[in-house]
């Protein structure tokens, strides 16, 4: 099965052709994050501006291998969650589509294509624990077999994305946050994992939520210590791990997969590593949002539907 995917939730403009959920035979990508660093950050309307300029470059791009588009199966695009104006350009393109070529189309709930992004490369066995960490969005969820997801916790505030943004600006480091306080923190060398200046909220609490609304709080309250960019990897790199593994104890599932954009953080990488067995962690670029994941998502949830009956809801949540 050959599918196009389709991505736009925030302000990446990607697409992507996929055989059997595995085959990656082109994907392209277009990103305004030199725009947004002008900025300190995404503003919504000037990436949705953006990808309405990229979104047809990009799907041709895609698509320049192809002879004709009766090759493709099935359009897998992402619904949701996002930018309401971002997720409209590729909704409303993959419907396009949809009628032009009369294809169905697969609608893709972003967070569990990050999901699938373990599954480009790699076969995951069920029962599974999953975690998806991102910008927007920090989750811990039991998946069962494909299409049987059960959210277990989530963060009741910031995700750690988010936090990784906000504490770099308090920091003075550029956007995007996170590979900014990673970089920083490479220049200091941990020694005996003794970095327990700012807190970890939520860790020792018995359930699966998380919370880093606090951790920025302590970093605006304290910047003056040394190394704070490796502080606050730490700090969030621990709750993410500790929490983890509770989930891992209680439901003792045959695989452990990480997904979402803070998954290509190197430190939470090689914590992971050394704690858990049976782990799962895509190449860093498809941690970030492609239209690989979707297109893989598709294949694997393979719920067709008439390009009339789709709409793109920014509030969806992970089920």
């Amino acid at each position: 099965m050959v599918i196009l995917g389709i991505e736009t939730s925030c302000d990446e403009t990607a697409a992507a052709v996929v055989e059997d959920g595995k085959n990656v035979l082109s994907e392209a990508i277009a990103s305004s994050a030199n725009l947004h660093t002008k900025t300190g950050g995404i503003i919504p309307e000037n990436a949705a501006r953006e990808q309405i300029k990229s979104m047809i470059p990009v799907i041709n791009e895609a698509l320049s291998f192809i002879h004709n588009p009766s090759s493709i199966d099935a359009v897998a695009v992402t619904i949701g969650p996002g930018l309401i104006g971002s997720l409209l350009v590729g909704v409303e393109t993959a419907k396009t589509l949809g009628f032009l070529w009369e294809k169905p189309i697969i609608p893709v709930n972003h967070l569990v294509a990050h999901l699938y992004a373990n599954w480009i490369e790699d076969d995951p066995q069920f029962p599974a624990v999953g975690l998806v960490v991102s910008g927007g969005h920090t989750d811990l969820v039991y998946i069962k077999d494909h299409g049987e997801i059960k959210w277990l916790g989530g963060t009741m505030d910031d995700a750690a994305g988010e936090c990784f943004d906000k504490c770099a600006r308090l920091l003075g480091l550029p956007y995007p946050g996170g590979p900014a306080i990673e970089r920083e923190a490479a220049k200091f060398k941990i020694k005996n994992n003794k970095l327990m200046t700012y807190p970890r909220p939520m860790i020792n609490q018995d359930n699966f939520d998380f919370s880093f609304s606090g951790l920025k709080t302590a970093v605006q309250n304290n910047l003056k210590i040394k190394h704070p960019a490796a502080e606050v990897q730490e700090a969030i790199v621990d709750a993410l791990v500790v929490k983890s593994l509770k989930a891992i104890e209680k439901y003792k599932p045959k695989s452990f997969i990480v997904s979402g954009g803070v998954a290509a953080n190197a430190r939470l990488r090689e914590k992971l590593q050394i704690k858990i067995k049976n782990l799962y962690i895509p190449k860093p670029k498809y941690c970030t949002d492609n239209a690989v994941m979707v297109a893989t998502a598709g294949y694997y949830i393979n719920k067709p539907t008439h390009w009339s009956k789709i709409t793109a809801d920014p509030n969806l949540f992970l089920k």
